[in-house]
């Protein structure tokens, strides 16, 4: 009778699941040993500390634009390029003169316009009258980062020339071949409104921008503020208060630490369904490109690890998809002139391709 009462008492304790739950319930917490720390596969570690040293210098100067800052970071973590849209004054060359300075990287500057020739750009051939040989000077395309203000003021024929040292990171000129100095990132400015003197963006060209960043003005909290930076500044420049951080090394470091995160086979499939599904969308006259899979894939990861994690989540595809997929797609002429845009059909197709689960 007494072993019958023992093991009936047995019963009566609760077990460690039922003892979690309880505590989870009382607001107590569990035992040491169920206390699970998990950790990365990727140490993310100097990779965040970078980041923040990045954000806390152009916070210095730039009042919001929060989403520009994210994806100019993601664009340097994915070694892409980007296209920054907006209206004149609301911060776009000075937001890339800004990340520049933050790294410790070669910085140059072109200002495009319509009589500019491609050896302005990539550099030209000079006799040498010592040498009795032609010597290469090279160009302002030679640098780690290259600012291109108002990209759209420049014809064709200067804009063919950005085509292969975008995507290759190299020119030929005379046959010759000159690689850049790696990273190797464009950042490009155009103005939306204004068209006249202006050139279209080839499509092949746009494809080869990561992404296109739309700026758009502050509200009104965030005027006051801008305000309020520039009346403190006594007439001091913006950028004397940015301190640079990281060095070529580091970035390049970043970047493979990038190319480690991981992403799983349903999510590579989710990407995979947003593209096929923007080339089958009936308000699409072109859908995007197997570059564009490719451009949602790494700006992904990039956003994965600005969040501290090492894996995808759909969330990160989805952050990604917009800014990635807005340039390489084009609305048939009957939705234009209805006014719809880009933008407004990504986020349809975004919500009607199911998310995995």
């Amino acid at each position: 009778m007494e072993e019958l009462n023992k093991d009936h008492e047995t019963n009566l304790k609760p077990n460690k699941e039922q003892q979690d739950f309880e505590n989870t319930l009382t607001g107590n917490e569990p035992s040491k040993e169920e206390n699970l720390d998990f950790k990365n596969r990727v140490d993310l570690s100097e990779l965040e500390e970078g980041i923040n040293l990045i954000k806390n210098e152009i916070s210095k100067v730039i009042v919001g634009q929060k989403a520009m800052v994210d994806m100019l970071i993601a664009s340097i973590l994915s070694n892409g390029h980007s296209l920054i849209e907006g209206v004149p004054g609301v911060a776009k060359t000075i937001s890339a003169k800004l990340l520049a300075k933050s790294l410790d990287i070669e910085f140059s500057r072109i200002q495009f316009t319509p009589d500019l020739m491609p050896s302005d750009i990539l550099g030209t051939s000079v006799f040498d009258m010592k040498s009795s040989e032609f010597e290469f000077k090279k160009g302002p395309i030679f640098s780690n980062m290259v600012l291109i203000d108002e990209i759209n003021r420049a014809p064709a024929k200067t804009q063919a020339a950005l085509f292969e040292v975008m995507e290759e990171r190299q020119i030929t000129i005379d046959g010759h071949k000159y690689e850049m100095n790696l990273p190797f990132i464009v950042l490009a400015t155009q103005n939306p409104i204004e068209q006249e003197g202006t050139y279209r963006l080839p499509e092949a060209q746009l494809d080869r921008f990561l992404f296109k960043i739309d700026i758009d003005y502050p509200n009104l909290i965030e005027e006051i503020e801008i305000i309020n930076r520039e009346q403190d500044l006594k007439g001091s420049k913006k950028t004397d208060k940015i301190t640079a951080h990281l060095s070529k090394t580091e970035i390049s470091k970043f970047q493979e630490l990038v190319n480690q995160i991981i992403i799983e086979s349903h999510l590579v499939k989710y990407i995979a369904d947003i593209i096929v599904n923007t080339r089958s969308n009936p308000f699409l006259y072109l859908g995007a490109s197997p570059r564009a899979s490719i451009a949602i894939l790494k700006a992904s990861k990039a956003f994965a690890a600005m969040n501290g994690r090492d894996f995808v989540t759909p969330e990160d595809i989805k952050q990604a998809a917009i800014p990635v997929l807005q340039h390489r797609v084009i609305v048939t002429p009957e939705r234009e002139m209805e006014g719809v845009t880009t933008k407004q059909i990504i986020k349809q197709i975004i919500e009607a391709v199911e998310i995995p689960r």
